[in-house]
């Protein structure tokens, strides 16, 4: 029995920040391939999909010297889903469980080109000095009134990221012996699946429809990313391979979103004929409940 299941996917989102200089925010990196390409961070990735998911709706925290996920006898990863992916708890005794679920990067398909961004609060500092009777033209009026110009880096391009779940993992905690029913289990695989295919992010107060343009995958007897090392984009146009068919023919099945995304939309129908999105993930979704007998 195929015990993972496992997606690459290929989808128009914003990267997210790391490192700011005073006002300027500037969005996160790597350097791969003699090009920088930005990313949002698998940390960020796995954390949006999860608070989509409602995986995170019981979490509780604790702190033990840092912030952390609360883990007890009664709260463990069979009993409260924010524990799903994974936690280290280090109050009075050292309890680690791994994540049942891995995700990638999420990185730009083309290298970076920098588009700043120049914002200011103008309408707030003009309220301000108004209400004060400040003059914003005065040499200190702006400062008076909380006027700051600033500025950010901005980056929505196509990403690629890839998704595996160890569906044997799944609610079970081996430090507590303690483990979900079979439809738990289903439930939270499912919620993932569904966050993925509507994932919709909020950055810098702008609403991110972050749903896959392509996605390829399905259940596989290996625990890995199966579809990491074929999937690519360049300009626009994905690189139909044959080590890309041949692993898709391996009871794989891919979904393509048309409207032309892609270039070659024409080549993909043809040569991979992809499903709609609806019926990948009904197919999945009908695969996952299988798997646990429900």
């Amino acid at each position: 029995m195929k015990k993972a299941l496992t997606m690459t996917v290929v989808a128009n989102m914003t990267s997210n920040y790391s490192e700011g200089l005073g006002n300027i925010s500037s969005v996160q990196k790597v350097f791969k391939e003699q090009h920088v390409f930005a990313m949002r961070s698998r940390e960020s990735l796995k954390n949006a999909i999860c608070v989509q998911a409602g995986l995170y709706d019981d979490l509780e925290t604790s702190v033990d010297g840092a912030a952390q996920k609360l883990v007890s006898e009664k709260v463990n990863a069979a009993t409260c889903r924010a524990l799903e992916g994974g936690y280290m708890s280090t109050k009075d005794l050292t309890y680690i469980r791994n994540s049942s679920f891995y995700l990638t990067d999420a990185v730009a398909c083309d290298s970076f080109i920098n588009e700043t961004r120049f914002h200011n609060n103008l309408y707030l500092a003009s309220n301000n000095a108004k209400a004060n009777g400040v003059n914003l033209q005065d040499k200190d009026g702006a400062g008076k009134a909380g006027l700051m110009p600033y500025q950010y880096e901005y980056d929505k391009s196509m990403k690629l990221y890839s998704l595996t779940v160890d569906l044997e993992m799944v609610g079970k905690d081996e430090n507590f012996n303690a483990e979900a029913d079979a439809s738990e289990k289903a439930d939270r695989v499912l919620a993932l699946l569904e966050a993925v295919r509507n994932l919709s992010l909020v950055v810098k107060g702008n609403l991110d429809n972050a749903e896959p343009l392509f996605i390829v995958g399905g259940m596989s007897n290996r625990k890995t990313h199966y579809f990491e090392n074929v999937v690519r984009v360049k300009n626009g146009a994905l690189s139909i391979t044959e080590d890309l068919k041949d692993k898709l023919s391996e009871d794989f099945q891919c979904a393509l979103l048309r409207g032309d995304n892609f270039v070659n939309e024409d080549q993909i129908v043809k040569e991979l004929n992809p499903v709609s999105m609806k019926q990948f993930f009904d197919t999945l979704s009908g695969q996952v409940k299988s798997y646990y007998g429900i």
